[in-house]
């Protein structure tokens, strides 16, 4: 299957919310015909009007892709919606949080062609990363295809096993939050140093977003990048001891961070 397959057989979008809407339009640009999409979505109606998509009517009887993207809590109501496209034809693409995949196989039936992915909030601007496996029935094609259609929100990576997820979870999931929380904590510290409230915030957003661009286009490890800008016994050497700390420093304490989200996530399934 490919994105002429889509194209010519139409994709099926079951939510259609920042996330979701953030792949629509990445694949709208990509050349995906507006025509060929059927949104199921009650509240998307008014986003969605003047992309020229199909938006809460009779869906295709043979589908090339739905694409699942509702809430958790939502789930219940909403899935049994796609019952008639389950059986193999249609590919089910899941980027719901929490949902696996043999909720996806029970309530669709058996047969059904399932790739489960964990997408991240960077997402809806195209800096995302995503996590995806695929069910026993799923093919090489259909990872191939679901990689592809979700590269249209950023970077994809390939899981060996769903348990995985857990970690993708405490790591990527959860891991914007984490990095919201070092900004507000950065700013807050140049604050207290007596740098005005707006000119720390200014600082504090954009040392970290150059910081990771800087880690994804350079060709150095993180390590090597953080010990170019390290001169010995000067300012950032300064910091990072503090930083470094073997005991109260960052190392363990993201250790306990992303153990204790992955755990959770763990739970929640149970």
């Amino acid at each position: 299957m490919s994105f002429d397959d889509i194209s010519r057989r139409g994709l099926v979008m079951l939510g259609c919310g920042k996330m979701g809407g953030a792949m629509l339009r990445g694949w709208l640009k990509r050349g995906l015909p507006p025509s060929s999409v059927h949104v199921i979505d009650p509240y998307a109606a008014a986003s969605l009007a003047d992309l020229g998509v199909h938006v809460n009517g009779p869906l295709p009887a043979d589908p090339a892709v739905a694409l699942v993207a509702v809430k958790p809590q939502m789930m219940a109501e909403a899935l049994p919606q796609l019952k008639p496209l389950g059986g193999g034809k249609t590919l089910i693409i899941s980027v719901a949080a929490g949902t696996p995949i043999a909720y996806f196989e029970a309530t669709l039936g058996e047969g059904t062609r399932i790739i489960r992915a964990m997408p991240n909030t960077p997402a809806a601007v195209g800096k995302g990363i995503t996590a995806i496996i695929g069910n026993d029935v799923a093919k090489v094609q259909d990872v191939e295809l679901a990689d592809s259609l979700l590269q249209a929100i950023g970077q994809v990576v390939r899981l060996e096993n769903e348990d995985q997820i857990d970690a993708v979870t405490g790591v990527s999931g959860s891991g914007p939050a984490y990095v919201f929380y070092m900004i507000d904590a950065l700013a807050a510290a140049g604050r207290a140093e007596g740098l005005p409230d707006g000119m720390a915030m200014q600082l504090a957003k954009a040392t970290v977003a150059g910081a990771g661009a800087l880690a994804e286009d350079a060709p150095e490890t993180p390590e090597q990048l953080r010990i170019n800008v390290t001169s010995p016994n000067g300012t950032t050497q300064a910091g990072l001891e503090k930083l470094m700390d073997p005991d109260s420093g960052l190392m363990p304490l993201m250790r306990r961070t992303v153990a204790a989200a992955a755990a959770r996530s763990r739970e929640l399934k149970g």
